[in-house]
């Protein structure tokens, strides 16, 4: 919502009884799981947690991908849990496959799968998916992309991505402002990282834009043009800014809700003689029936050594106490 990122008005205060309604059910319902009031999950591999504690995109999952390709470098066999929003299969937990759909498992955990080629499994409870991956796949490290919030799942490690521009808004809990949980909540991960901006405290994170591809995975090269574009993530504006950083005009863009089922009818509104640009998550979800004239950008996130260096550090004296 446009207002969670603006000086707070006056008419928002309406909202401030059911913001503290939600503040208190999530402090309760942390403290119940902390001491061991609500059953949560131990498992026995590492666990690290990708969240954050505002909606909207964050660009949690190029940093999940990120690293998992440090882990994999280094040695590591990782597998992530997702609970799979957007999607819906008929039995959980769910091992995505080179023929899962993205209206099946959702498209982040197709998206991850595709690019990494790792156990990605999804469920709704992600406790369950963490148990699935220890006990019936060849991973030794645990990361799941969101769930912070979800403290059925103990957890080893604690990231928070933060958007570097829009922050957390107004500050204020939903649904008075973006926040999930306070921003004091923060004092207590192990680690803050910046997408896009350098903040005090925080590992500064950038996105950096690939070569395009097509959406029906033929082999091609686009040049740059005036295009149309479309995103259905949690923040459009950051991907139609990032084609014009790239060198492409916009002659027609529209944002779709996050997790957006697309269909064919959704294309009916866009002119056929220019390309089509796409965010990658936006992809997974076309290809049964793409255009040649369909595109899609890969983002990577380059992780800092800040970062990089004292996680590694971290994950191996969790492996070594766990082992």
């Amino acid at each position: 919502m446009l207002f969670w990122y603006k000086p707070t008005q006056w008419w928002t205060w309406i909202l401030w009884p059911f913001a503290m309604l939600m503040r208190c059910i999530s402090v309760c319902r942390r403290y119940a799981f902390q001491q061991g009031w609500l059953k949560s999950y131990k498992s026995p591999l590492p666990v690290v947690v990708v969240g954050n504690i505002s909606v909207g995109g964050n660009g949690k999952t190029p940093f999940v991908i990120s690293l998992c390709e440090l882990l994999i470098e280094q040695g590591y066999k990782p597998g992530v849990i997702s609970r799979g929003y957007g999607g819906k299969a008929d039995n959980y937990p769910l091992l995505v496959t080179s023929d899962t759909s993205g209206k099946i498992a959702g498209d982040e955990p197709v998206l991850i799968f595709q690019r990494l080629q790792i156990p990605v499994v999804v469920d709704p409870v992600r406790s369950n998916a963490a148990d699935y991956l220890a006990t019936q796949c060849d991973v030794n490290v645990i990361i799941t992309d969101d769930g912070l919030q979800h403290y059925a799942l103990q957890r080893d490690i604690e990231i928070v991505v933060v958007d570097g521009k829009r922050r957390y808004g107004n500050q204020h809990i939903m649904p008075m402002g973006p926040l999930r949980e306070s921003v004091s909540r923060l004092r207590d991960v192990d680690f803050i990282i910046n997408n896009g901006a350098v903040h005090e405290g925080e590992s500064t994170m950038f996105l950096m834009a690939s070569e395009c591809k097509r959406v029906d995975g033929i082999e091609g090269k686009l040049a740059k043009q005036s295009v149309n574009a479309c995103a259905a993530i949690g923040y459009p504006p950051r991907f139609f800014n990032t084609l014009v950083e790239q060198g492409f005009s916009l002659d027609k863009q529209i944002p779709f809700a996050d997790h957006h089922a697309y269909s064919e009818s959704d294309f009916a509104q866009f002119n056929t003689d220019k390309p089509l640009l796409m965010t990658e998550k936006d992809a997974v979800k076309c290809t049964s029936f793409a255009q040649p004239h369909w595109w899609y950008l890969p983002i990577d996130g380059q992780l800092p050594a800040d970062f990089t260096d004292p996680f590694l550090e971290k994950l191996t004296q969790i492996k070594e106490i766990k082992c």
